[in-house]
C-alpha cells in the first residue's frame, strides 16, 4: 500500500501544534457541544463532552457511501493564545459495518485544531484521524475532516474581571459572618 501525499492542511495543523506547546491557558470554553462532521467520503454527527479540566470524550457517528461506523475518542485540549483557539490530541476506537466486508473495528488517533467563534455558540474544528483497521480490506486510513459544533452547555466564566468588585467573595464572607456571628440574648444559654 502506498501512503498518500502529505496535505498542506496537515502541515498547518502540525505547525500550530508546535506553536501552542508552550501555552498553559485554559483549553476550552464549553462543557458539551454537538454538530456535524464532514470529511472526504463520509459525513456524520459529533458530540463532545468535557469530563476533566482539559479532557473531552468525543462520540462520532459516521456514514459513507459503503459503510456506517461509530467511534469514541478521548481528547486532551491545549490552549493556543487563550481559550478560544486550541489544539487537541487523542485516541480511541471504532466499530462499524461495510457493505462488502461486513463488520469491522479499529483503533484511532486524532490531532486537531479548534476555534470557538466569538459572540456565538459555534465551534469550528479541523482534524486528522489516522486509524488501523481490523476485519476490513483497508488496513489503515488517513482521513481529514472539518466539524461545526453548537455549544449546548457553556463553561462557567472564571475570568479575572469577574471578581474585581467583590463578586462571589463578598457573598461568601457575608454568609460566614451570619453563621458564626449569631447574637445571644440575655436568656439564651
Amino acid at each position: 500500500m502506498t501512503f498518500p501525499a502529505f496535505p498542506p492542511r496537515i502541515a498547518l495543523i502540525l505547525f500550530m501544534l508546535l506553536v501552542g506547546l508552550a501555552s498553559t491557558a485554559q483549553a476550552q470554553k464549553y462543557r458539551t457541544a454537538a454538530g456535524v462532521r464532514l470529511g472526504a467520503g463520509n459525513y456524520g454527527l459529533t458530540v463532545q463532552q468535557k469530563i476533566f479540566e482539559k479532557t473531552t470524550l468525543e462520540g462520532l457517528g459516521l456514514v459513507g457511501s459503503r459503510e456506517v461506523s461509530l467511534g469514541l475518542l478521548a481528547e486532551r485540549h491545549f490552549g493556543i493564545l487563550g481559550p478560544s483557539l486550541n489544539y487537541y490530541l487523542g485516541a480511541g476506537g471504532h466499530v462499524g459495518t461495510h457493505k462488502d466486508d461486513g463488520a469491522f473495528g479499529g483503533i484511532d488517533a486524532i490531532v486537531g485544531l479548534e476555534y470557538k467563534l466569538p459572540i456565538t455558540r459555534l465551534v469550528l474544528s479541523a482534524d486528522f484521524k489516522p486509524s488501523v483497521e481490523f476485519g476490513s480490506s483497508d488496513w489503515a486510513r488517513f482521513p481529514t475532516a472539518i466539524s461545526v459544533r453548537y455549544i449546548l452547555i457553556k463553561e462557567k466564566k472564571t475570568g479575572f474581571l469577574n471578581n474585581v468588585f467583590g463578586g462571589d467573595n463578598d457573598r461568601k464572607k457575608k454568609k460566614n459572618k451570619e453563621k458564626s456571628g449569631t447574637r445571644r440574648g440575655l436568656f439564651d444559654f
